[in-house]
């Protein structure tokens, strides 16, 4: 499936073919072709999803006001592929799967400049590859409000060396069965497996790793100059892993998080959970004889998966040196002072737009793990996301309410329920309701953690939100009480789409319902997703107009329109 948005989009391939000038914006057309093929992009080859023939998926570039246009063909042979809101291009959600051999015209302005990504939103296709980075630069006559003298893009996954299909199985099964931690961790698409760009530096058995350069597995050197700035746009396609990035000997300065500008703040590494985009400032100002590490490691689960490497080199005489010093370490796994010290330093460039002061609706969402007729499962309020076969936004706008639950589904937990327990929840079921939203109201969300099914364990889970930005009010421990609406910041809270969430703790947002239509709000870790993490928000979808056919052939909706047909 092919998910296409500005703030996420899931795509399946590329080719830039032509522009045409409107009033100063263009309308950039890409035809993607979407199929599997060998690669290696650890230096052990796999099978991964390719787009036009490349791996990751081709960086989509285009200036804010801009129209997209994306003629994708599935040609998978064995699967769907998928996104205004039928190009959010979520399955069965806002549209029905692109089946194999059909094609599907997605086409969407892209609004605001920023450092984003594009993803594979049918089953776990991020897994298996489907990703690219997509680059809105600001509109002509605009500027950003700090300055740089070049960029480079820093796109961040984990890799398994066994099928999606495989992971897809075990997280099904009864008993669940788990394929363990990714093998590699990508940088652009490129990793080592099974040896290390600095294991001379190491008292482990790793071997040193030798590449010519030209293997599809091989680091991608960012060449600078010398006392220049740089700014690193840097995002998150993990499927799993939560990651910290550091380069040995520069700190950075963070400038801009999801598309939105922050108050500048110096960081010597950078945490950065899966669905997270951000851009950072390098000042090249070290000793230009030597090369310097960029690390990235793992954070969140202790680590199994070694540290991804490549090399900042400011001279082109010393291109293929290795650096004399170590990479940086990344902080420990479970150091979440650490990670909670970060996020609480984003702020709000002054000048954005402040949330309501006050909300009209507040949903509490519980994320437990749950055992359900022994399946093991995630949870929200007790309840795992099972999507029906018709999509949500042609059933809601055609009044289709066999569709799916029309129960609606609960807005907090009990109030005696003990987050640092393992649960029992015998009352958890699968379900997919849906949270009927009013346009133009203030919603807060406060997203509360609790114990997993093992004693002592909570864990991670970044959360994103389709067809929005939200305002974070705050981070807190514990159960979200009375007291903590004290804590919470609408003076100059950041606006995000991804928002983490610690173990045992809460993390509070608010969001204005001014886009119809209906959005996914689901845990970014895609296993967890799978395992029905995930709530769907049906947002004015009366106000929608003219959704495509090819987005509502299939389920009720399908049947609804060859009815239409007959008639």
């Amino acid at each position: 499936m092919v998910c296409l948005g500005l703030r996420e989009v899931v795509v399946c391939c590329i080719l830039l073919c032509s522009f045409e000038i409107s009033f100063g914006a263009k309308t950039r057309h890409f035809k993607w072709d979407v199929e599997y093929m060998f690669w290696s992009p650890d230096c052990k080859e796999s099978m991964v999803m390719g787009i036009n023939g490349q791996f990751p998926g081709p960086t989509i570039r285009a200036k804010a006001g801009d129209t997209i246009s994306v003629q994708l063909t599935n040609k998978l042979h064995t699967e769907g592929v998928l996104g205004t809101p039928w190009a959010d291009g979520t399955a069965s959600i806002s549209q029905c799967a692109i089946n194999p051999g059909e094609t599907f015209i997605y086409r969407f302005i892209v609004d605001k400049a920023g450092t984003y990504f594009y993803h594979g939103h049918f089953g776990m296709q991020r897994s298996a590859g489907l990703y690219g980075s997509l680059i809105v630069d600001v509109a002509d006559g605009e500027k950003e409000p700090f300055h740089y003298d070049g960029e480079f893009d820093l796109l961040l996954s984990d890799w398994w060396h066994q099928s999606v299909h495989h992971q897809e199985v075990g997280l099904s099964s009864k008993p669940f069965r788990w394929i363990g931690e990714p093998q590699t961790v990508l940088i652009n698409g490129r990793g080592q497996f099974n040896c290390s760009l600095a294991a001379h530096f190491s008292n482990g058995t790793a071997n040193q790793c030798i590449l010519r350069g030209n293997e599809q597995c091989a680091p991608q050197i960012l060449h600078v100059l010398p006392n220049r700035v740089y700014r690193l746009r840097v995002a998150s396609t993990t499927a799993l892993a939560s990651l910290n990035l550091a380069v040995g000997n520069h700190k950075m300065v963070v400038v801009e998080a999801d598309g939105n500008y922050v108050q500048p703040f110096e960081v010597e590494d950078l945490d950065i959970y899966s669905g997270e985009s951000y851009s950072v400032l390098l000042t090249t100002n070290q000793d230009p004889s030597k090369n310097y590490w960029i690390s990235i490691g793992v954070r969140g689960r202790k680590p199994q998966t070694p540290q991804a490497l490549t090399l900042v080199n400011y001279s082109p005489t010393s291109a293929s040196k290795l650096p004399i010093s170590p990479p940086p370490v990344t902080p420990t796994w479970n150091d979440y002072d650490h990670s909670k010290s970060f996020s609480n330093k984003i702020f709000a460039l002054m000048g954005s737009p402040k949330p309501p002061r006050n909300h009209d609706r507040r949903i509490i969402l519980l994320n437990t793990q749950n055992l359900i007729d022994g399946y093991t499962k995630w949870a929200i309020n007790n309840i795992s996301l099972h999507l029906p076969s018709t999509p949500y936004l042609g059933s809601i706008k055609y009044s289709l309410k066999s569709a799916f639950d029309n129960k609606r589904p609960p807005e907090n937990f009990a109030s005696n329920y003990d987050i640092m327990k393992p649960p029992t929840n015998p009352n958890s079921t699968t379900g997919n309701g849906v949270y009927m939203l009013r346009l133009n109201t203030t919603v807060d969300v406060i997203l509360q953690n609790a114990n997993a099914l093992s004693a002592n364990v909570s864990e991670i889970h970044p959360w994103h939100l389709h067809g929005h930005d939200f305002w974070v009010l705050g981070y807190g421990e514990g159960k979200f009480t009375k007291k903590d609406e004290k804590k919470l910041n609408l003076k100059n809270p950041p606006l995000r789409n991804t928002v983490v969430i610690f173990p045992f703790g809460w993390t509070a947002l608010r969001f204005v319902t001014d886009n119809p239509g209906v959005w996914a709000f689901h845990c970014h870790i895609e296993p967890h997703l799978h395992m029905g993490m995930g709530v769907v928000f049906a947002e004015a979808v009366e106000h929608v107009n003219d959704i495509p056919n090819q987005a509502l052939a299939c389920g009720l909706t399908g049947k609804r329109l060859m009815g239409t047909k007959q008639n």
